[in-house]
């Protein structure tokens, strides 16, 4: 029968991880017995299963063999070829994804400045002249002499 306390010393280094392999062999062969104690029966699952694990993973006698075929066999490797079109394809894709945008965003930006660009042609269309008002007069052939100048961007 061992002595618990030393093989609680041991569990102990084990979590702080400073035992060595002959004392993990140590806990190993504890924990493989029938009598253990019951304070330490948690323990027991983690030390059977690396047990095993490492007697269940066995390759048979074929294994080295078959790997070393595997990687001396000589297999015949074919560059793929790349043709100019298909290396230039992302950078076309660019190219139209930023004309699209730059074609929308000026589509946009004249659709805008249409509406609010020439408010002097609505002001001359609503306003009456009645009289000797030059100022007025002056304003509004001014504003219609630019609007006349101006060239129209949309028709």
């Amino acid at each position: 029968m061992m002595d618990y306390k030393y093989i609680e010393q041991l569990m102990e280094r084990y979590w702080q991880c400073q035992t060595t392999l002959e004392e993990e062999a140590i806990l190993r062969a504890f924990f493989a017995q029938d009598d253990i104690p019951v304070h330490l029966l948690p323990y027991r699952q983690l030390f059977l299963a690396e047990h095993l694990e490492q007697s269940s993973v066995r390759l048979d006698e074929t294994f080295d063999r078959r790997m070393l075929d595997i990687i001396e066999s000589e297999r015949t490797v074919k560059a793929k070829t790349i043709t100019l079109s298909q290396r230039l394809t992302p950078l076309f894709r660019a190219a139209a994804v930023i004309a699209m945008f730059i074609t929308l965003g000026t589509a946009a930006q004249r659709a805008i400045s249409t509406d609010n660009e020439y408010p002097a042609a609505e002001a001359y269309q609503s306003v009456t002249v009645e009289g000797p008002s030059v100022a007025v007069n002056d304003t509004v052939k001014k504003d219609t002499a630019k609007l006349v100048q101006a060239p129209r961007l949309i028709d």
